[in-house]
This record gives C-alpha cells, sequence and structure tokens, in this order.
C-alpha cells in the first residue's frame, strides 16, 4: 500500500500541468489588454533597447589623462610694474599644464616690499587705533599685514589712526581693478590633449585627429562640425560658448569648466566615438548676485637687493581659472543584459494580464459570473464520503489486531 502511493507520488512529478484559460468577450477589457501588451512591448522596444541600449554592457570607469599647454603674449605698462612682457610661464600658473589651470588676466602690484616698520593699511578694520593701548604689541591680525609694535600712529581723541606693524613694507595697496591689463587674453590659445580608455573592453583613445600631418595642429581651431577632432581652444570663444563675455570676466576674474564627453557606441566601430565638448561658467549663481563672483589669489616674487637685502614683490593677480573634466561611458553588444531585459519584458506582459483579471473580476458589472467560471469548487460526494469512512474504520480495527 505504502509503496504504490510512493510510486504514484514519484510518477506524478512527470505529470505536465497547464493552466485554464477563459474566453471573456468583453471589448473594453480586451481593447485595454491590447493597448497595455503595445506599451509594454513600445517601451521595451522604444526606450530599453533602442534609447537606453539595454542590450549592450557598460563601462563608465573611465580612465583620462589631461595635458595643457598655452600660447600667446601680452604687453602691460603701469606706474608700478613698468612695461612688461608676459609669456605662457608668466600668466599660466602651474606653468606644467594640469586638468586645472589659472590664466592671469588683471594684476595689482605692489613693488619693492622688504621687512621693516610702517603703518597698518587703513582698510584693516581692527588695525585702527586712537592711542597706544589700542594696539597690543606682539599682537597679529587675521586679516593684518603683520605683527603690533604697541604704537599707533597718526591717532588722538579727535581722529583714528592705524597701528605700527613689524611686515613687509609699504603694505598692499587696496583698491579695486578698472580694467584688464591683459585684455588681448582672450586671443590666447589652450590645446587641451586627452586620452583616455576604458578598461573592460581595452579601448582606447584621443580627442587629436590622428593624422601624419604636422601642420594641421598649427592651423586648425576647434569646430563642432568642421574640427571636431582639433584639440586647440580660443580663450575668447570658450567663455563665449559658456554664455559670458571674455572681456567682462577678465577684470575680476572668474572659473568656467570645461567638460569632454565621451560616450561610445562600440557596436558601431572604433570610428564613431567621438568626444563631446560642453562649457559652462562655475562661479555664478542662479541669482548672479553672488559677492563671490570672480577670481582672484596673490603671489609674491623675491630678489636680492644690491646691498644684499631681501626685497620682494607683491602681486594680487585675478584671472580665468580653468577646469578640465573627462567623463564617459562605453558599451558593447551582451547578451547577458539582453535576456535580462527580455525577460523584464516578459514579465511585464503577465503584469498587464493581471490588471485586466482585477478589471474583469472587481470592476465590470459581470464580475460575479466571471468568478464563477474563473473559479472553480469540487464538493466531495457524499459516496465518497461513505467509503473514507469504511476506510477509516478498517485500518483501524486492523491496527487493534496488530497491537494485540
Amino acid at each position: 500500500m505504502a509503496g504504490s502511493c510512493f510510486k504514484t507520488r514519484l510518477l506524478s512529478l512527470c505529470d505536465y500541468k497547464t493552466e485554464k484559460y477563459i474566453v471573456a468577450k468583453n471589448k473594453k477589457v480586451g481593447v485595454l489588454y491590447r493597448l497595455i501588451q503595445l506599451t509594454i512591448v513600445g517601451y521595451i522596444i522604444g526606450w530599453v533597447f533602442l534609447s537606453k541600449k539595454g542590450y549592450q554592457e557598460t563601462d563608465e570607469s573611465i580612465q583620462s589623462s589631461v595635458i595643457t599647454k598655452l600660447k600667446g603674449v601680452s604687453v602691460t605698462n603701469t606706474s608700478d610694474s613698468g612695461l612688461l612682457v608676459w609669456g605662457p610661464e608668466d600668466y599660466v600658473i602651474p606653468p606644467q599644464g594640469e586638468a586645472v589651470l589659472f590664466v592671469v588676466t588683471n594684476f595689482l602690484e605692489t613693488p619693492n616690499q622688504k621687512l621693516g616698520y610702517c603703518a597698518e593699511s587703513s582698510k584693516v578694520v581692527d588695525g585702527h587705533c586712537q592711542s597706544d593701548t589700542d594696539c597690543r604689541e606682539g599682537h597679529t591680525i587675521v586679516a593684518g599685514n603683520g605683527q603690533m609694535t604697541g604704537r599707533c600712529l597718526g591717532g588722538d581723541a579727535n581722529s583714528t589712526g592705524t597701528c605700527e606693524i613689524y611686515g613687509w613694507c609699504p603694505v598692499e595697496k587696496k583698491y579695486k581693478p578698472q580694467r584688464a591689463l591683459l585684455a588681448n587674453a582672450e586671443n590666447f590659445t589652450i590645446y587641451v590633449k586627452n586620452f583616455i580608455q576604458f578598461p573592460k573592453f581595452s579601448f582606447s583613445k584621443s580627442n587629436v585627429l590622428e593624422t601624419s600631418d604636422e601642420s594641421y595642429l598649427k592651423t586648425c581651431r576647434y569646430d563642432d562640425e568642421v574640427h571636431p577632432y582639433c584639440p586647440i581652444f580660443r580663450l575668447g570663444d570658450i567663455t563665449r560658448r559658456a554664455g559670458y563675455n571674455f572681456q567682462d570676466m577678465a577684470i575680476y576674474g572668474g572659473s568656467v569648466g570645461v567638460m569632454i564627453d565621451w560616450d561610445c557606441d562600440l557596436d558601431k566601430g572604433y570610428s564613431q566615438c567621438h568626444p563631446q565638448y560642453h562649457f559652462t561658467r562655475l562661479d555664478t549663481s542662479v541669482s548672479n548676485r553672488s559677492v563671490a563672483v570672480g577670481f582672484n589669489f596673490r603671489h609674491t616674487r623675491y630678489f636680492k637687493h644690491h646691498t644684499g637685502e631681501i626685497h620682494r614683490s607683491l602681486f594680487k593677480v585675478y584671472g580665468v581659472r580653468f577646469n578640465i573634466m573627462v567623463h564617459g561611458k562605453a558599451g558593447k553588444f551582451s547578451i547577458v543584459p539582453t535576456a535580462i531585459n527580455v525577460g523584464s519584458g516578459l514579465a511585464l506582459l503577465g503584469a498587464g494580464a493581471f490588471f485586466c483579471d482585477m478589471v474583469l473580476l472587481y470592476l465590470m458589472k459581470q464580475s460575479t459570473s466571471y468568478r464563477e467560471r474563473k473559479y472553480e469548487e469540487t464538493r466531495q460526494s457524499k459516496g465518497a464520503s461513505q467509503d473514507n469512512s469504511m476506510e477509516e474504520r478498517r485500518n483501524s480495527t486492523d491496527l487493534t489486531k496488530l497491537n494485540e
């Protein structure tokens, strides 16, 4: 008996069970079902496969190297600095060329400073005084230019003076520039050489045209239609593409982002992987009311006087800071993401059938009739119940005899 039951259960594993389908002659639900199917199929084909290339394996871990070089010469003539010639080694910081570089467009010079005693700048509020007691000896101010000596220069009960300091004298002049001294920096050119690699696909490329013509880089200028592989940009064109006038930015400086985007479909071949350039200004807010607009910093040039004293010239430089950022991804056909997205689409089609079932079961007027046909209840017959009771009594009797 037990062996027969086990055999029956074992053989039942080889049975194939199929679903029972009911055809509902309801045009509204039928049209809804077809619309859902078309929507899902359109989503899978149009969005997942064509737009998002869901059949591809992607690599977004781009490896990049950026090398920059500037060219251009400018001449300035001021009362403090005299006649100066500015080359790339003077106005490019750092001069070796990196992904972030600064180009000087304006400057204020305080020449021939030397260590000594002088009055603090009147622009330093904490350096104002009316008597010596306001100048604590040995004290330094965060925004000041040196160490206080304890003396108040030019101060009395009726007027305000400034504390004497020991520092680099004379102190820096505090005034705002009115025009850009290196105005022709607009015509300087920047050479941006970019190498990228996608390690997953062992793919590498450069943004420089692969040509044997040595004169190409000497004559070309970047143009997204004519010369998309010319990596030489005019500074004025960069700020114009970012939506700003170079001369306005050159007075107080600014920050510009140069984004190189590599979106490569490797199924189309090596020649179809192109760099796309985007330019934006980074030091502005939406309202354009920020007091932080512009970019400047200070640096010095030291030299020894014929008397042996160390002198320096202090430069407050304004200019444009360029941030070169590289982004990218590459895609190539793979059976794994294709199978996953096809399976997801089939699952969505099943979800459409489930939604239409819910409509028929709970939202239609004939929902009761549909439920009766979809779900069948089976009840055990009276004769079968009696047979089962007799079988249970027989088994009980056999068990009692066995125990005796």
